[in-house]
């Protein structure tokens, strides 16, 4: 009776611990599982991705190019595909939708956005507002803005054609700020009372948007984007004027934003 007592115990006693073995491995994993999937999440905090020529995509993120006949596209010097990651910064300078400082100022930061990417609202609320005031207006960046309108966002096309029509008349950054402003809100209406609102000739402006005058100039940029290595936005490409630049993806702190610009400045 003793020895099979004894048995009996050993045998429940193997048995909680492969429980215990199987539970621990299952924790483990786990585990594993969590940290990757923790860390691939924050690897994609604050951008809009965009996926070139995938099918497939369940989610409703994956970005098609859109259409464009070459001979409407605008006669430019577009930038050539980085190396090692770079781009010559004087090659992403020709094509903008707006431009902001001092043409000479040491720093260049080129801007690939959209008007109703929220990330890009974010990014414009924070850290592009301070790098106006503290760099931009000081002369030591000038910022350059071009589009990158995502499929999945219906009035990012019509809004980047828009703020080109403002540009016309001297007030792109007026549009370019009401836009981010009122991202739940930009019907072809709304862009319309937007322009009189900053004080636009009405009448101009909507005979330059409804013509689609500016459809092939926004759809360039969305080509030069995805050409040097824009996946989603905001993207940015910040260097010294007459060197290569840095891809920053996403709308990443004023402090981020500012070591790099210091460091080039140095």
């Amino acid at each position: 009776m003793t020895t099979e007592t004894t048995g009996n115990n050993k045998g429940f006693s193997d048995s909680m611990m492969l429980s215990v073995s199987i539970l621990l491995s299952t924790l483990i994993l786990s585990g594993t599982l969590f940290w990757v999937g923790s860390e691939l999440s924050n690897s994609l905090t604050g951008l809009e991705i965009a996926t070139t020529g995938n099918s497939g995509n369940t989610g409703g993120t994956v970005q098609t190019a859109p259409s464009q006949n070459p001979s409407q596209a605008p006669s430019q010097n577009p930038a050539s595909p980085p190396q090692g990651g770079t781009v010559k910064m004087a090659d992403l300078l020709a094509g903008a939708s707006g431009t902001d400082g001092d043409p000479n100022a040491p720093v260049i930061i080129v801007e690939f956005s959209d008007f109703e990417c929220p990330f890009c609202g974010r990014f414009h609320d924070d850290s592009g507002l301070q790098i106006r005031e503290n760099y931009v207006k000081t002369g030591k960046v000038q910022l350059v803005y071009k589009d990158f309108p995502l499929s999945f966002h219906p009035s990012a096309q019509p809004s980047a054609e828009a703020a080109r029509c403002a540009a016309e008349q001297g007030k792109f950054w007026e549009m370019h700020d009401k836009l981010f402003e009122n991202q739940q809100a930009l019907s072809d209406s709304d862009l319309k009372g937007y322009a009189v609102g900053i004080g636009l000739n009405a009448e101009q402006f909507n005979s330059c948007f409804d013509s689609g005058k500016y459809t092939s100039a926004v759809e360039a940029n969305f080509s030069e984007g995805s050409r040097v290595g824009v996946s989603g936005t905001p993207s940015f490409f910040i260097g010294k004027r007459d060197g290569t630049g840095q891809i920053i993806v996403g709308a990443q702190p004023y402090s981020n934003f500012k070591s790099i610009i210091d460091g080039l400045l140095q």
